[in-house]
Order: C-alpha cells, then structure tokens, then sequence
C-alpha cells in the first residue's frame, strides 16, 4: 500500500507541473483551489490556476520506525481532519492541530496555526522534519530546518511556493482527554497561572498535556487544562451523575461548558475538534445554538466549513448590512483577527480591548517558538498568548476606514506582539517589512521565484492581489 500511495503522490505532483506549463509566462501562478479558511479578500481570476486536486491525502503513517519519534509523510493539501483519521488509528495525533476541521497541513504550516498543545510543541511548522515545495520557478525542492526556504515558509502564505509533501513528527495519545475548567477574576493571576503551567507543564500535580481559555467578560476568564489518559474509569467517577465522556456534537455546546463546570471528560477525537462543531461560538450568528433551530439543523453540516459558505453568501449578497440598515443599527466593522502579546502583557492587551473594542468572547491561547523563523520573528523559548476575536463591531460610517483593526494593529505592536495574516491587515510596505522581516523574506524569493511568478507576502495580506 506505501509504495501504491507513493506512486499516486508522484502523479499528483507530475500534474502540478502540468498545470503550472499551462499558465501562460508572465500570468500570476496561484492555486486552482476555491474552499479557503483564510478572511481577508482575494482578488478574483480567470486565469487557470495550479492543480493540486491529487495532493489532497495522506502517503504513509509510520508509527515505529527505525529512530527518532514516530511521523507522517503528507500531502500538502490534506485536511487535518484526514490527517488525524488517518494518525488516531495509530494512538497518534500531530504534536498540534489546529482548531478547525478543513485547515490543510501545507496551510498551517505556511500560514500560522495553533492550538492547545503550542504551549509545548510550539507552532505546527516546528514539527515538520523536511517538505518539499513547489516554487514560483516550477520546480520542486526538498528542504530542511536551516535551509533559506524552510524557515522563510511560515508565515509566506503562498507567496514562497506551495508545500506538495511533508514529513511531520507525531506523538502518541491515549483514547481519552480529562479538563479543568479554572476560573480567574484576575487578569494578572490569569497571566502568573499561564507563565508557571508553561515552565513547570503541570498545575497542582498533575500534568498538563494541553491549555487554552477563553475572556468571556472583564473578570470572568477561564483556563482549561487538558491531561491526556486511558484510566476513563476514575476520570468519569469524578463527572457523576454523568459518568460517561461529553458529547458536543448534539444539543450541548462546548464553550458554554467552561462556565458550567468544573471538570470534563472528552474522548480525544472529541476534543481535538471541540471547537469545530459550533466555530468556537461564532455558529450563534446562525442561529446555530438556538434550541430549536439545533433541534432540526444536521448535525453533519455543524462544523467550520459550513459556516463558512454562510458567511461567504452573507457577504455576497450582505445581509447582516441589509438588516441593520433596515433596523436603523450603526454600520458593521468586521473584527476578525488572531494576535499574539507577550503573556505578561496579556492583562494590559484585554483592559485595553474590552475598554476599545468590547468583543466578547475571546480566545486565549499560550505558545512558545521552539526557534526562530524568517518571517514571523517571536522570541524563542519566551511565552506569548495568542488572543483570536472573530466577529463585528457597530461602529457607524467610519466602519469603512477599519478603525478598531487598525488600533488593533498599533496596541499589539506597541506591546511587543504580532499580528497573524490570515485576515484584513493596513500596514504601510515600511512598516510591514520591519514586522515580518520583509528584507530577507524578499531575498528568499528573489532565489526561488526570480520570475516573480508568486504573488508578495504583501500583496496578498494587505493588497488582497
């Protein structure tokens, strides 16, 4: 079967470059690829773009191999849903997995992706051993941590070349996730709380396998600690009356758990996507949550990416604008945005947002780099929080000037954070190549691009080309 998927792999990555001959010389090289989960405008084309339909899966899961720890060889366009079906056979997961269902593995690693466990594992491109590309020149390279390309990826979305295969490093997994739901009145302690858990990877003794929260209001924050176990039996005698794991794919929703109570118990299929199924709590502006209208809604079409066809129709035709002109409401400045502050200015970062912005409610989640990277330069070893809001602001007339985004922008850098792109960004060309290293990512392409085939990192993120 390994050598089968090898071969498929192989053809795969042939049509790629058929495709890419096909582009008349001097046209944009983009990918022939409609679904996104990116948030930020995209210039339409007609122009034929590159085939990866055939990179879609995942070639082989070696579980024990000779050395080192066990990994996955992957296709740069798998979804991490496919992923995980494919590694959880195995008592294996990646060493993170982004929150949402359809993200691909080539998407987060050339984008940003995070999740519960980059408090230990970092970002999910600091686990990839090795990963080919197909660059701006038609060509595919094979490369490595310390190699030009490899470590100017992340944070490139595209503008670098496309990841066809990946080699990543899983770690193993039991069938089971027990949380902790703590509650802090306290920004400050909150922040203490997540700066020790990240040193010591433990929390009153015993370990910690994953860690998020969520600010659901001005001193009302939770953290959720998850340890991974086999030993459910003990685990669920603590959860009576209800001794079994928590389903949230039916009636119940998963945030709304974390003020409800103390502990949980999840299996771990569950819990890798327990975000997924109501978008964090953005499926509410669906009508997603309401009793009755879950009540009759699928539960297979409750997950991300139908949310987000719902989204791309309201912004086509835009109701919500429709609605709230009927209504006589101000204008709406869409606020979608994933940000990272140093964890002890995470307090100062949410006094000044429910004070500028007042979303509720927000994510938070720790990180620490395991190293360097061209274009997204966090301090290795140091610990950041990445605070994500996703929503609207009624802001009136100025909403088509993004004021809150911009302010966004100023107070995180201000506080010695960064932005990710996968959203609307406004920086000026001077000051987006001082924020992600513009310079040398530019030396990067000029190498590997000198046709200047691929779109610039700032084209895409602020000129939406």
């Amino acid at each position: 079967m390994p050598d089968r998927a090898w071969e498929g792999h192989a053809g795969a990555v042939a049509r790629l470059a058929e495709s890419y001959a096909a582009i008349a010389p001097g046209e944009p090289v983009r990918l022939a690829k409609q679904t996104t989960n990116l948030f930020r405008a995209r210039a339409a084309s007609t122009a034929p773009g590159l085939d990866v339909s055939g990179l879609t899966g995942v070639i082989e899961v070696v579980p024990r191999p000779a050395s080192g720890a066990p990994v996955a060889e992957v296709q740069g366009m798998c979804t991490y849903e496919d992923l995980v079906d494919a590694t959880l056979a195995h008592g294996l997961i990646p060493k993170v997995v982004p929150q949402l269902r359809t993200i691909t593995l080539g998407g987060a690693v050339t984008g940003l992706g995070i999740e519960s466990t980059s408090f230990r594992n970092g970002l999910p491109h600091e686990s990839v051993l090795e990963m080919d590309v197909f660059t701006g020149a038609g060509e595919v390279v094979t490369v490595r941590p310390g190699d030009d390309l490899f470590d100017a990826f992340p944070n490139s979305y595209g503008s670098l070349g496309y990841a066809t295969r990946l080699q990543i490093e899983l770690e193993r997994v039991p069938s089971y996730v027990a949380l902790r739901h703590l509650r802090f009145d306290d920004a400050g302690l909150l922040a203490k709380t997540i700066e020790e858990i990240t040193h010591t990877r433990t929390y009153d003794g015993q370990p910690v396998d994953g860690l998020d929260g969520v600010a659901f209001a001005p001193g009302e924050y939770y953290l959720t600690l998850a340890r991974w176990t086999d030993d459910v039996g003990s685990e669920a005698r603590q959860l009576a009356p209800q001794p079994a794991p928590s389903d949230y794919t039916g009636q119940r929703v998963y945030f709304r758990s974390l003020q409800d109570r103390s502990t949980d118990l999840l299996t771990t299929y569950d819990y890798l996507w327990r975000w997924d199924t109501d978008w964090f709590w953005c499926s509410g502006a669906f009508y997603a949550q309401h009793p009755v209208v879950r009540r009759v809604w699928p539960a297979t079409k409750r997950r991300s990416d139908v949310y987000m066809r719902l989204l791309k129709l309201d912004r086509r035709f835009a109701i919500a604008d429709r609605l709230d002109r009927r209504a006589g409401r101000p204008l709406r400045e869409r606020v979608v945005q994933d940000i990272e502050v140093p964890v002890e200015r995470l307090p100062e970062f949410l006094d000044w947002f429910d004070a500028e912005v007042g979303m509720r409610p927000v994510w938070l989640c720790p990180l620490v780099a395991q190293r360097s990277w061209t274009a997204y330069p966090l301090q290795p070893g140091s610990t950041y929080v990445n605070v994500g809001f996703w929503g609207t602001v009624h802001v009136g007339p100025e909403a088509v000037h993004s004021p809150r985004n911009r302010a966004i922008e100023a107070k995180v850098h201000e506080l010695g954070g960064h932005k990710s792109l996968y959203s609307d960004a406004f920086y000026d060309p001077e000051t987006f190549d001082r924020l992600y290293n513009g310079p040398a990512l530019a030396a990067v392409k000029r190498r590997y691009d000198p046709d200047d085939r691929l779109t610039s990192l700032y084209d895409k993120a602020v000129r939406s080309r």
